[in-house]
């Protein structure tokens, strides 16, 4: 059996249990699947093993933990996206700057939303784009929040290439820089990706108080001047908070 085949097979025994609400056992299944048995068991047990279907107390499978884990990431984005695009639209409108929301991949950053003062020109040329988080004001949130021990293994692969003069060269500086993250609640990326363009982050958290994204606004050195730097922080960490109340957060 090819790669291809096991795949399709797995795919098809996930959602042959998928359609039941009281579970299937391996016979059932090879029965719909039209699959024998010995295969069948074969990949409901790597199935299992990898918390993508479970066995009740019938021996019968069911949709696992993972499966509604893995769905739940992107309901919940598609969730905060639709809470969030009008906040971002407000920081356009009020600071003439571009506004994002950015969610944690490993040790990078992924653009989730934006908006901009040309809506229709590049709304989503940036949707999907994926930036270190190290250079990145709402990365630099993101890693604030982890635990020493989730950070550095986040982290232990991730290569500090020096983008500009202004880039954090190390681990070290890393978490300098995230201390002081930590301690005035937003982050900047000061021409750390990209001379001349500076971008200016705070942290949104949900019911359970953990920080789940990140927004940004973010401008040239004429739109996000020195001394607009903490009216812009001010401004954005007030937005992040109303969107975080808004999602159930309580300080």
């Amino acid at each position: 059996m090819s790669e291809v085949q096991v795949l399709d097979r797995s795919l098809d025994i996930v959602e042959i249990v998928a359609a039941t609400q009281k579970g299937l056992g391996i016979s059932h299944i090879a029965e719909k699947s039209g699959l024998p048995k010995a295969t069948v068991h074969r990949l409901v047990t790597a199935l299992c093993m990898r918390g993508y279907l479970q066995k009740d107390h019938s021996n019968n499978y069911q949709v696992g933990i993972k499966l509604i884990e893995v769905a739940s990431y992107h309901i919940n984005e598609l969730e905060l996206q639709t809470e969030v695009r009008p906040y971002l639209k407000e920081i356009v409108q009020q600071l003439n700057l571009t506004a994002h929301l950015g969610v944690l991949d490993q040790d990078k950053v992924v653009y989730v939303e934006k908006q901009d003062l040309f809506s229709r020109f590049g709304l989503y040329a940036q949707i999907g784009y994926r930036i270190p988080a190290y250079c990145s004001s709402m990365g630099k949130c993101l890693l604030s929040a982890l635990p020493e021990e989730t950070l550095t293994e986040t982290l232990r692969g991730c290569h500090f290439v020096k983008f500009t003069d202004n880039t954090l060269a190390d681990f070290k500086s890393l978490k300098q820089e995230l201390q002081k993250v930590r301690s005035r609640g937003w982050a900047m990326d000061d021409q750390e990706e990209r001379l001349g363009q500076r971008c200016i982050g705070a942290p949104i958290y949900d019911y359970r108080g953990e920080m789940i994204a990140a927004i940004s606004a973010s401008g040239n050195l004429t739109t996000l001047p020195d001394e607009k730097i903490e009216t812009v922080a001010a401004y954005v960490m007030r937005i992040a908070r109303e969107i975080s109340h808004k999602i159930g957060y309580i300080a």
